[in-house]
């Protein structure tokens, strides 16, 4: 009996662990016979504000822009980037997601025995960009949940290409100062870019927060990402940006980029939320709120959980979390596990509206019973 050739896929991929998303509210409905409506997403750290009026108007008047293919390099988002910011336009590159941002600098410099540096645990692209090219990723264990930055440091070496530095870090919401950051910095190889993961920068408002631009603005060799998924309510939009002084860098993304990679309401949708004043601010102060009633009842209820400068909290449930993630779902409440981040009794909860918090607490008591 004859057998068929197979094409042979690269190794690499192997090693790969899919990236696991929080489940989707109609999968949850599918699955268990839910209605959707009586359904909330606390997962996956979604703004329950909402987009930018200004950003919803803009998709209705560009709708029609969809049988064009748009500006490949995204001009007019980055000129309003540039202006919003204060740099350079040529300084910035725009991405499906800063996820894709990272998915074109792996492609475009790393290679087999190169090493990437990351905290541990890592958002999960940064490791599957890097072993994606066969590249090694080398995780450093936090501190106090934040990036334990000196012995970073310690863990470059000649082969070390990248650096990830999250802050605030996902999926522990925890923050490294300026004074850290000045401090790990002062100690890299200039040959090393590092990449600042700054999508949750907004909702940060601790004043010992480190001002990356700044290290952009000195040259410095550093890679600032950012995202319209978060604070600005575009998730489903997937638009993103990095920011970067080196112009070599820069152009070696673009030689990877795949052509028309953002579409025209996306990046018209981010430009009309540049130019709302309140988004920014709105979003922040709901978040702040909605922090402080999920503390005082995780402090009534006796769990511990990771003080965060994000839009999501890590909460020890003290039992395993798959269980306290399935009797949640029962109740029409998705969050995340920890243990996919190696916190086997820990969840992850996205700070929702008064309603969507004042819910999931009362399901989590029920389920922690």
């Amino acid at each position: 009996m004859s057998t068929l050739a197979q094409t042979v896929h690269r190794a690499a991929i192997d090693q790969i662990t899919p990236y696991v998303p929080g489940k989707p509210i109609e999968e949850v409905a599918r699955e268990l016979g839910l209605d959707p409506q009586a359904i909330i997403k606390l997962a996956s750290n979604e703004n329950p504000l909402g987009p930018s009026p200004r950003a919803v108007e803009a998709m209705r008047a560009h709708l029609h822009d969809v049988r064009l293919y748009p500006e490949t390099d995204g001009y007019p988002l980055r000129v309003a980037l540039a202006d919003f910011l204060g740099v350079d336009k040529d300084q910035l590159t725009i991405g499906r997601g800063s996820d894709e941002v990272m998915h074109f600098l792996a492609l475009a410099y790393l290679e087999e025995g190169d090493e990437v540096l990351m905290g541990d645990p890592p958002f999960s692209m940064y490791e599957i960009s890097t072993k994606l090219m066969g590249a090694t990723p080398v995780k450093v264990s936090l501190r106090d949940y934040a990036h334990d930055l000196p012995a970073m440091a310690d863990a470059v070496t000649a082969r070390t290409k990248f650096i990830y530095v999250a802050n605030p870090h996902n999926p522990t919401g925890a923050m490294n100062t300026a004074d850290e950051l000045d401090a790990f910095l002062a100690r890299v190889p200039e040959k090393v870019l590092v990449l600042l993961d700054e999508a949750y920068y907004e909702y940060v408002v601790r004043e010992d927060y480190p001002d990356t631009l700044r290290y952009v603005r000195e040259g410095r060799n550093v890679m600032v990402l950012r995202t319209f998924s978060k604070i600005y309510a575009l998730a489903g939009l997937r638009v993103g940006y990095g920011i970067c002084s080196r112009p070599e860098v820069l152009q070696a993304i673009n030689q990877v980029r795949e052509p028309f990679n953002t579409a025209n309401f996306a990046q018209w949708a981010a430009i009309a939320s540049l130019q709302d004043p309140d988004q920014v601010l709105r979003s922040r102060a709901a978040n702040e709120e909605g922090k402080a009633s999920l503390y005082a009842a995780f402090a009534r209820l006796g769990l511990p959980f990771v003080p965060t400068q994000s839009n999501f909290i890590l909460v020890d449930t003290l039992q395993p979390c798959r269980e306290v993630f399935v009797k949640l779902l029962q109740q029409g409440v998705i969050v995340r596990t920890g243990d996919i981040f190696g916190y086997p009794t820990m969840i992850r909860v996205t700070i929702g509206s008064a309603a969507e918090n004042a819910r999931f607490i009362a399901a989590l008591e029920r389920a922690l019973a």
